[in-house]
């Protein structure tokens, strides 16, 4: 799982939301960083209307609209068995560690997953969070990756510095990496992330809560923008752009098969 850290540019914002009037720009329109009136919705971006645009995926507060999809009801112990059943590693950890329960513990946690916007919407996110999933784990066998000798360490991240003897490699559903999203992970979820990077791969609970976070904190915004779309943000650097064509591809079957057990269309933007 590889993230791109993108920086804004505050005081030049600033200055141009200055020059353009800032006063002038209508409450409908303008960020409000969820600070909108009772009813109007904030969507994912941060601004306050009553249209689909702003009450519709990604919404934030307000009168969202939610889908009547239940992600338990799809994410039946039968979905999740048949996904075990095609591991094909000799030690697969991961199917006594990847539990339905553990799963739906996690999820109580992230209320926005699968439930923002219409029905095909929710499936097709659920849909394509098990894509990556399955993906990354080799079909629920693997709880971290098998190289373990890098220690995924970047010296320059002062915010979450690594610790002496600590390995940031890949663990969890979604293979949480690095020092930076391990760090970041525990103070959202209240793990020590930096000191115990093991916790991961040896609580479920917080494992399955690592892949959500990373999910919601990272790709859930762009999940209207195609299937290629959370590939970009999942591990774009590493396979976009007809660097890892083979494995991009199976991650696009694994959704188009998820999307047709739940029986929704796959949307367009497939590839990245």
């Amino acid at each position: 799982m590889y993230l791109l850290n993108m920086k804004k540019d505050v005081q030049t914002i600033v200055l141009v939301l200055g020059i353009l009037g800032l006063a002038a720009i209508p409450r409908n329109v303008m960020s409000q960083n969820c600070n909108c009136a009772p009813n109007l919705c904030c969507s994912q971006h941060g601004y306050c209307g009553s249209t689909e645009e702003y009450c519709g995926f990604g919404c934030k507060e307000g009168p969202c609209k939610t889908s009547d999809v239940s992600v338990a009801s799809l994410v039946t112990q039968e979905f999740l068995d048949g996904i075990k059943s095609q591991a094909t590693g000799g030690n697969c950890v991961g199917k006594s560690f990847y539990t339905r329960d553990a799963f739906l513990n996690a999820l109580g946690s992230y209320s926005q997953f699968g439930t923002t916007g219409s029905s095909d919407d929710s499936k097709r996110e659920i849909a394509a969070f098990f894509a990556h999933v399955t993906h990354e784990t080799g079909y629920l066998c693997f709880v971290e990756e098998e190289k373990k000798t890098d220690p995924y360490c970047n010296p320059e991240n002062r915010e979450f510095p690594c610790v002496p003897g600590k390995f940031y490699y890949g663990r969890g559903p979604i293979q949480l990496t690095g020092n930076g999203n391990y760090g970041a992970a525990g103070r959202d979820i209240k793990f020590d992330g930096l000191n115990s990077p093991e916790t991961v791969a040896n609580d479920p609970i917080i494992s399955f809560k690592t892949a959500l976070w990373f999910w919601m904190t990272n790709v859930h915004s762009v999940v209207n923008q195609g299937f290629g779309a959370t590939i970009q943000r999942i591990n774009g650097p590493v396979e976009c752009g007809g660097k890892e064509p083979v494995k991009v591809q199976a991650r696009i079957q694994l959704y188009t098969n998820y999307c047709q057990k739940f029986g929704v269309s796959t949307g367009e933007n497939l590839s990245c």
